[in-house]
């Protein structure tokens, strides 16, 4: 007998977080939705994008793909490499987040603050905004990277990676993770377009 697929049991955990994920998607692109109309009034609102945005940009990009190794030396049971790009993810998440608050400081340093531009105000919410996302990932990542450091032998790491819940834990984080980098291109590539 066929099964419905909207009947179909799904995992509970998966199905919270892609929920999460649609809110957090329908709040920045309200987000993007007041910067249009205001701009629409308005006919310009100039954006001034740090130059350090540049390099997060290309650092969440990278992590991005080294969660993807990670993923691939997992499944091919290689763990000391699994662990070392799993490592490199938690180390470019950081850096991640260290680029985007100096781009702030950069912005601050330069005479732009919320209170004095409409186009710099809008940067600083959605950085702001992905910065708490990412922040969230950060600490999920950080959770699994101890655990996974943890496991000195091959066993134990082998007897880590077939746990069922471990192994939904890493594809919940793997998954959030593209999401957190898809999102950031998507408005690093929205504030260029709008950015004098």
């Amino acid at each position: 007998m066929n099964e419905n697929k909207f009947s179909k049991r799904r995992e509970p955990f998966a199905f919270m977080l892609y929920l999460a994920m649609f809110g957090s998607s329908i709040l920045f692109l309200a987000v993007f939705l007041v910067f249009l109309k205001k701009e629409f009034v308005n006919q310009n609102i100039p954006l001034i994008i740090p130059k350090t945005f540049w390099v997060s940009s290309l650092v969440i990009i990278l992590s991005s793909i080294t969660i993807y190794l990670a993923k691939k030396q997992l499944f091919s049971q290689k763990f000391v490499s699994y662990k070392s790009y799993l490592g490199i993810t938690y180390l470019l998440g950081l850096l991640f987040l260290v680029l985007q608050i100096s781009g702030w400081m950069e912005l601050a340093n330069r005479g732009f603050t919320m209170a004095n531009h409409t186009g710099v105000s809008f940067l600083y919410i959605l950085s702001g905004l992905h910065i708490l996302h990412t922040f969230g990932g950060i600490v999920a990542l950080s959770l699994t990277v101890a655990k996974v450091f943890r496991n000195k032998s091959y066993v134990d790491s082998f007897v880590y990676s077939v746990n069922p819940p471990n192994q939904l834990n890493f594809k919940l984080i793997y998954i959030y993770w593209h999401f957190l980098d898809l999102l950031w291109l998507l408005i690093f590539l929205f504030l260029l377009y709008h950015a004098t």
